[in-house]
């Protein structure tokens, strides 16, 4: 599975030296090492350039073929690049939930994460 992680390039580099972006999947490789079953993650894209948040939800869709993965994001750019199943929640309940082409047409999706367009 870790092989869906491709850091070659740097593997000789300390992590702590590491491009914000690399380490956030170093981390998502570390998470990996135990095959888990469930993946959480809380804002895997927070602080990355668009062409990282891009290669984040392109590794996040094949992870999916092994591994369920929910994720908390507000980056909506990268929910909508997932192409998944979305539960959007405001204040602890459930305000709308489907596909995200669908719900984010929804009204108070849009009140409360997208702005009115």
């Amino acid at each position: 599975m870790l092989g869906l992680i491709d850091q070659s390039d740097i593997r000789d580099r300390p992590a702590g030296i590491l491009a914000h972006g690399h380490k956030q999947w170093l981390e998502i490789g570390m998470a990996l090492m135990s095959e888990p079953r469930l993946l959480l993650l809380d804002e895997p894209t927070a602080g990355m350039t668009p062409e990282e948040t891009l290669r984040t939800a392109e590794l996040i869709g094949r992870l999916t073929e092994r591994t369920a993965v929910v994720a908390i994001e507000h980056d909506m750019g990268f929910v909508r690049a997932l192409g998944c199943h979305t539960t959007v929640m405001h204040q602890g309940r459930i305000i709308a939930e489907g596909a995200f082409a669908d719900i984010e047409h929804d009204e108070r999706v849009r009140d409360v994460y997208l702005g009115r367009a």
